[in-house]
């Protein structure tokens, strides 16, 4: 083959040679195959699923559990609750005094009591004072203390607008045999039928007439 004419460069003469060139190769080798594991280190004698994960795992250590719940407290005895109730219902009424928002018109005397809620047209309460409206139940609560007085108040009261009463009768006294001649039992019946638990179930309250007992009752009016 003939030799290719030289070219000067400043690295002297170089003289250019054909030379064949190599094909790489079509195919490339084979890749071994991947040789098993050893037989060491896979578990052995592995009987069913839990010991085979086992064995992968190894050894846990339980998870810490936090601290000890304690069971709600039991609730407050009927009794206990229902003290609760009233001292709730007492502070109430004291605030709703104190703040001059309570929900009925009241006036007093020596003489008589009557209250109204304040949106009550002014034409039933006269009615009331009246006795225009036939009454359909009595309550006595001569002989009984304070709070047993309210009691049974709520109770009668409650007990009458269930059953669809619209005027009863409560006698409470003129408190001629109490302690200093105050009628206590006047006073409270006064409170309770304007405020609270009590209160909500009454339209209106007014002195009965002399033949329905006069300054020592009150006509109470219900809510339908």
């Amino acid at each position: 083959m003939a030799k290719a004419r030289p070219f000067n460069n400043p690295f002297g003469d170089l003289v250019l040679r054909d030379e064949p060139v190599k094909e790489a190769p079509k195919e490339l080798p084979a890749l071994a195959p991947e040789r098993p594991a050893p037989a060491s280190a896979r578990p052995e004698n592995v009987a069913d699923e839990t010991e085979l994960f086992f064995a992968f795992v190894g050894d846990v250590e339980p998870v810490r559990r936090g601290p000890p719940t304690t069971a709600p407290a039991p609730p407050p005895p009927e009794f206990a609750q229902r003290i609760a109730d009233e001292d709730a219902e007492a502070l109430a009424e004291l605030c709703e005094l104190v703040a001059g928002t309570a929900p009925f018109d009241l006036a007093s005397s020596d003489e008589y009591i009557e209250g109204s809620v304040a949106s009550l047209d002014r034409r039933v309460v006269r009615r009331l004072r009246a006795g225009d409206y036939a009454v359909q139940g009595h309550l006595d609560l001569h002989g009984l203390t304070r709070p047993e007085a309210k009691e049974a108040l709520g109770l009668f009261v409650e007990e009458s607008r269930r059953k669809g009463r619209r005027c009863v009768v409560v006698i409470h006294g003129r408190g001629l045999h109490s302690k200093d001649q105050i009628p206590v039992l006047k006073e409270g019946v006064q409170v309770w039928l304007s405020q609270g638990r009590i209160g909500s179930n009454v339209l209106a309250f007014a002195t009965a007439r002399q033949h329905d007992g006069g300054a020592g009752a009150v006509y109470v009016l219900l809510r339908r």
